[in-house]
């Protein structure tokens, strides 16, 4: 995978997105070129036309990745990758609309853009196509060599056919001692002559450490041999950081959190930030303001009552505050003490159920992020109660409040609503990740493909 700005993006994803790219680009070239002569006019210099060329990439390539085209699940899957792209290609039209109007010095004739959509449509369905068959093949996965037997080593196998992941296939396991017995046919290392000459018989392009007892017990001096011949050698914790973007708490411990590199921010980084947020929340607000009138007045008369629900939630380092949402369930909705939303729950009211499902719900924290209190991404806040209950239960849940939380987020992007403390301990394993790996890339990366959360609400309760 590559790591850019601290961020894991799988080689495969980027390769495809260059790929269309180019493949974009061309199909405008050639619908211009074939307009032109469609109506015998000479057509211009391609010089000319550079920056329709790439306003009609990037917005397509935007719109695409906010629609989740660039995930692995997705990418497998050619009838959903069918109807995404012809969702993708209609939002292009409408934000190309208002490019060409905001620039009218910018144009692409209708015609033109009606000719580039289909050369568009029909090149990126076939590379997709060619991609889906393909990117599973054993010849195109990392060759990976397991150091343990044990339970690490097993949830290896696990995470081997996981959609998340690029892709990688565990060659062989080597037992590190006589306790690890979670794989059966794992090789004895005792039984291994030489580490780099096993390595490069195997063809193997990483070794991860599994190990659940490393001290003492690992061949320091073998491992070296192989990192100087070429073989990366990686530890459990910062392989499933890489492949899953998630810090696994099974095997996290303090000197990985204390020499892993990431949690870099000082005063630069928290100024970015700040500016970032203040301006992307005085976009929303500006654009959502007919959302947030109609929706007042549909609560009003349907639901009466107040329109905003105010509640106090834990946020940076701990300190409390009083998040501002649109309320979605009856007035007398915990009349029986604080409870997690579940499935179907009675106390979500009609509207509320839409404005959840649609998640108009949460545009009211904008004002906390211009406040101060939330950033536009972060860990979503709790509530005091079940924060000190789930520091108890879970380990390093309170290192999620090192930063602000957040109206969305990295754990929303890839994990469903939580209602139970299980739930919370496998969002803190997305939650951890964004604390570690953060910046304004990532952060925008989120904000894009949260519109896939919007349209496609799995998990909203």
């Amino acid at each position: 995978m590559f790591r850019v700005f601290r961020h894991y993006i799988p080689k495969s994803l980027l390769l495809l997105g260059v790929i269309e790219a180019i493949l974009l680009g061309a199909s405008l070239v050639g619908a211009l070129y074939l307009r032109y002569w469609m109506i015998e006019i000479e057509a211009p210099h391609l010089s000319r036309q550079i920056p329709e060329i790439c306003f009609f990439i990037i917005i397509n390539l935007v719109v695409m990745l906010a629609l989740g085209l660039y995930q692995r699940g997705t990418c497998l899957e050619l009838k959903v990758v069918t109807g995404r792209l012809l969702v993708s290609f209609a939002l292009s039209f409408v934000l190309m609309s208002v490019v060409f109007y905001a620039y009218p010095t910018i144009q692409i004739w209708r015609s033109v853009f009606l000719i580039a959509v289909q050369f568009s449509f029909v090149a990126i369905l076939i590379v997709r196509a060619i991609y889906s068959g393909y990117s599973d093949h054993t010849r195109f996965k990392r060759r990976v060599l397991v150091l343990g037997a044990g339970s690490r080593a097993k949830s290896m196998l696990s995470l081997q056919s996981n959609d998340i992941s690029e892709g990688y296939l565990c060659v062989a396991f080597l037992r590190m001692n006589k306790d690890e017995n979670a794989i059966a046919d794992a090789y004895d290392f005792q039984d291994i002559v030489s580490l780099v000459d096993y390595a490069r018989e195997l063809g193997i392009d990483e070794i991860v450490i599994a190990t659940e007892e490393r001290r003492g017990k690992l061949p320091v001096k073998d491992l070296l041999t192989c990192r100087l011949s070429g073989v990366s050698v990686l530890d459990y914790s910062t392989f499933v950081e890489r492949e899953t973007g998630q810090v696994d708490l099974g095997s996290l411990n303090p000197s990985w959190l204390i020499f892993s590199d990431g949690f870099i921010g000082g005063n630069i980084d928290h100024a970015l930030k700040r500016s970032f947020d203040v301006i992307v929340s005085v976009i929303i607000v500006t654009f959502s303001a007919p959302i947030l009138a109609i929706t007042a007045v549909v609560m009003l008369v349907i639901d009466p009552g107040p329109i905003f629900y105010r509640q106090q939630r834990i946020g940076l380092h701990g300190k409390p505050f009083n998040i501002i949402k649109f309320r979605s369930m009856s007035v007398d909705a915990e009349r029986g003490g604080p409870q997690w939303a579940g499935q179907n729950d009675p106390r979500i009211t009609p509207v509320g159920r839409i404005i959840r499902a649609t998640r108009i719900d949460e545009i009211p924290q904008v004002l906390n992020v211009l406040k101060g209190d939330m950033s536009f991404v972060g860990p979503r806040p709790e509530r005091g109660v079940f924060v000190d209950a789930l520091t108890e239960e879970i380990p390093y849940y309170s290192e999620r409040h090192q930063v602000k939380p957040g109206i969305t987020g990295w754990a929303q992007l890839n994990y469903p609503y939580g209602a139970s403390a299980e739930d919370a301990r496998k969002k803190l394993q997305y939650d951890l990740y964004y604390v570690k790996n953060y910046s304004i890339f990532l952060d925008l990366l989120i904000i894009i493909q949260t519109v896939r959360v919007v349209l496609w609400p799995h998990g909203v309760r």
